[in-house]
């Protein structure tokens, strides 16, 4: 599963520095995934309900990063 977020922030990343509005989409589609199962793990009582959530919650703000840094790196670009 690490690979799997680290291969999709990469990939948003060039995404986003390449075309930066057509990135938002797959962004938005990652983080309603990763969002989801986030949703479905907080469904657990206590405190495993966050233990299962939270790696949902912190690859969907990594994804959200790797999106923003992709389109700033652009806005930094003298082209």
């Amino acid at each position: 599963m690490i690979f799997a977020i680290v291969g999709i922030c990469a990939v948003l990343a060039v995404l986003a520095f390449l075309v930066p509005r057509l990135s938002r989409h797959p962004e938005r589609g990652t983080q309603r995934t990763l969002g989801a199962g986030s949703r479905a793990g907080g469904k657990a009582p206590g405190l495993l309900g966050r233990i299962l959530s939270k790696p949902f919650r912190s690859s969907s703000k990594a994804v959200g990063r790797s999106g923003s840094a992709g389109r700033r790196a652009r806005g930094h670009m003298p082209f």
